[in-house]
């Protein structure tokens, strides 16, 4: 073993164990986590995991404020920190500042509030769905003492005016974004318009697309207004004039979010599937309406209202929500400054919903309906973050200390500090051992500071009685101090400190119970012989715990074969070899038949045996895993099968001439089975079918006494030959002929 502290990885080598009482499988086994698809099953709290495997600290993620609306569709800050939410379900619009107080300032008629867009100045402007307006919101001047007496109180119902800003008389407002000079523009559906409102309230179509929806607008830093759509997931880049250039035709059909970073690079998350000539992207999301509003909320300019005095929820309608639904997953694209694409990220199970830059510059991406945020740091490299209390994470903005993050389902507002967490934890997926086994040393693969933890259970859920989790001391060998079980479970818990914490791999041993094999089944086929298989290299006894399917062996028909198959498994995995033996009726003794198999089939010639009924016997050992001695078996016999190899014999074959017929008499003896069928030839005629006397043929001794015609033709006196031949009921056969001289 080596233990190396410092900037050092800490590695624990595997050594044996020795273990008495219980006979236990030779060979230790390992179950090793250190890919992102093996990490990924785990259960994070405070760590991210890397595309490119291991563990590390997330940021600081903690909750800012949870609203009593359903679904948060977006936020802006303005310069003091205060965040606002743009929230359906009820809808409304809320301010929270950095303590977190939150305040209901806006209740519109509509259903929900989609955008929102702050100037400058603090001016909030909220778009509502369907069938919505823009309303611009404004705190009213109050004196200072009733200012302070409203920043002290528990419910923060400082005072807000609303008034109908524009109204583009559109089905829905989708996203709404401000130029320097304070132009306000707004992406609306269902006709796939862009308004441009003026600082004075004027507005018109500033742009006119052939896409049922424009989703979601940004501008670049020539002033160029960037635009993604619904129906062919398109990128525009349109000018300061209004003059529209397609950048990009995406694979997905929605554009849902967009972000442009300080070279001018574009990203665009798309998601959907194209169907040709199909509906839109959306899908229906349930909007409850309060109680006593007809439509949907206070009216319009109504003072803001405490969120603890929300009411009552009755009654429950569903309007269009973007993204939400859409099959096939989610990919994110990188439009370069040259107008290149390419596709950096992709998700068959997240939808995007919102892009935005940290700190850093590492791009970010809010998704569901997993509620996760990923950092994206290159083509297919990213980190899975964090994981919100939520079901998506739909949107970002700009805070003192990081980020704003806001979620749906339910619909709460985050703080994602610029920072990592002081410490975080994650627990593994339970490890199905499938035997009863003891656990042996941890190696841990690591830098910085981090514990390592584990528990073990005899039930697939940790909850039900496993043991408690036990520290792993890595500084004496690492060895796992929990109880023998089926199922283990791994912890680590990282620590912030000089050297930022990260697990590269765990990896845990084991040492399974040794376990006899078991039948399934053994079935004995006469007139069939087995042809054996190539062989592959490698061994079958790697221990690797996973499933071994047995190919058919290929099989041709011989009379005189008898073929023996069996099917066997081993949960230790082991390599096994196999002895077949026979036993005749009424004996007491196994005879070898063959002994040393590696198939598990075995044909013989079935004349090695006497006539008789027998049965056959299958030993199965996994002694080559084993040390002499310590190896484990199994049998299985076969049902009674019968080998008859022999022929009958036909005794006393006589015929004679009577007229136009040969009279013709024999008898038919078999010593094991009984006789199956006769039949006859005159003067190499066609075989004819003849029934023995009394009609049934059911026994060993069958006698036969028939008139045979002779055929057409013949006359004057002629030799005549009759030849009969017998089966028993194994299709052995003899046969015998006789000559009638003539006169």
């Amino acid at each position: 073993m080596a233990l190396r502290l410092g900037n050092q990885f800490l590695f624990l080598a595997t050594f044996p164990v020795l273990f008495c009482g219980a006979l236990f499988a030779d060979g230790t086994r390992t179950w090793e986590q250190s890919k992102f698809e093996e990490l990924v099953k785990g259960t994070p709290q405070g760590v991210a995991i890397r595309s490119t495997g291991g563990l590390e600290l997330a940021p600081a993620f903690k909750l800012l404020a949870t609203t009593q609306s359903a679904y948060i569709w977006a936020i802006a800050a303005d310069r003091e920190g205060n965040v606002y939410a743009a929230a359906g379900s009820p809808a409304r619009v809320y301010r929270i500042t950095p303590e977190g107080k939150s305040t209901v300032i806006f209740e519109p008629q509509e259903l929900q509030v989609q955008a929102l867009a702050v100037d400058k100045s603090g001016t909030i402007f909220a778009a509502t769905n369907p069938d919505g307006k823009i309303y611009k919101l404004e705190r009213r001047a109050v004196q200072k003492e009733k200012k302070a007496a409203a920043e002290k109180s528990s419910t923060g119902d400082a005072e807000w005016s609303s008034s109908v800003y524009f109204d583009p008389r559109t089905k829905y407002i989708w996203n709404l974004t401000l130029d320097e000079a304070g132009n306000l523009y707004a992406a609306t559906g269902d006709q796939g318009q862009i308004f441009r409102v003026t600082p004075k309230g004027d507005g018109s179509v500033f742009f006119k697309s052939d896409e049922a929806h424009i989703r979601v607008l940004a501008f670049d830093k020539k002033g160029n207004l960037i635009a993604g759509s619904d129906s062919s997931g398109l990128v525009y880049r349109i000018s300061p004039s209004g003059e529209g250039f397609v950048l990009y035709s995406a694979p997905k059909k929605e554009i849902t979010a967009l972000a442009i970073d300080k070279a001018g690079n574009i990203y665009a998350a798309g998601v959907g599937e194209k169907r040709a000539a199909g509906p839109t992207g959306f899908t229906s999301v349930p909007i409850s309406i309060p109680s006593g509003s007809a439509g949907g909320g206070a009216q319009a300019g109504t003072a803001g209202a405490s969120v603890a005095a929300g009411a009552t929820q009755p009654m429950v309608i569903n309007i269009p929500s973007p993204g939400a639904g859409a099959t096939g997953g989610s990919e994110i694209y990188r439009i370069a400054l040259d107008g290149s694409p390419s596709r950096i990220w992709s998700s068959r199970e997240d939808l995007v919903y919102g892009l935005t830059f940290d700190q850093q510059g590492t791009l970010l991406a809010g998704t569901g309906n997993r509620g996760h945020v990923f950092a994206i740091s290159g083509e297919d490299r990213f980190t899975d973050l964090l994981k919100a209390s939520a079901t998506q994470v739909t949107a970002f903005a700009s805070a003192a200390e990081g980020l704003y993050v806001s979620t749906s389902n339910l619909g709460k507002v985050f703080l994602l500090g610029g920072a990592a967490a002081p410490e975080g934890s994650y627990e593994s997926d339970v490890f199905d051992a499938h035997i009863f086994s003891r656990w042996g040393r941890a190696e841990l693969r690591a830098t910085g500071s981090v514990e390592l933890f584990a528990r073990s259970g005899n039930v697939d859920n940790p909850d039900r009685n496993w043991s408690p989790w036990t520290k792993v001391d890595l500084y004496r060998g690492g060895m796992i101090s929990v109880p023998p079980a089926r199922f283990v479970q791994w912890k680590a818990v990282l620590h912030s400190g000089g050297e930022p914490p990260r697990v590269e791999s765990v990896t845990l041993n084991y040492l399974p119970k040794n376990v006899a094999p078991e039948f399934d089944d053994v079935t004995v086929q006469t007139g069939v012989r087995y042809q054996s298989l190539p062989k592959s290299g490698g061994s079958d006894s790697s221990g690797s715990g996973q499933a071994h399917f047995d190919v058919q062996p290929p099989t041709t028909h011989e009379r005189d074969s008898i073929g023996v198959k069996w099917s066997v498994h081993d949960d230790n995995d082991d390599q096994m070899v196999y002895s077949v033996y026979y036993r005749g009726d009424g004996e007491t003794r196994w005879l070898l038949l063959k002994d040393n198999l590696s198939d598990k089939f075995y044909s013989f010639d079935a004349s090695l045996l006497p006539d008789g009924g027998y049965a056959v016997k299958v030993v199965a050992s996994d002694a080559p895993s084993h040390s002499p001695g310590q190896g484990l078996s199994a049998e299985r016999e076969s049902a009674r099968f019968e080998v008859d190899t022999t022929p009958p014999q036909i005794k006393e074959l006589k015929a004679a001439v009577a007229g136009a017929q040969v009279h013709v008499t024999f008898s038919a003896l078999d010593s094991f089975s009984p006789i199956k069928k006769a039949e006859y030839s005159v003067d190499a005629g066609d075989w004819q079918f003849v029934e023995p006397v009394g009609q049934l043929s059911d026994s060993k001794n069958e006698n036969y006494d028939f008139d045979a015609p002779i055929p057409a033709g013949t006359s004057g006196p002629v030799d005549h030959v009759v030849v009969v031949r017998v089966y028993d009921r194994y299709d052995n056969m003899s046969s015998a002929k006789t000559v009638i001289r003539a006169k």
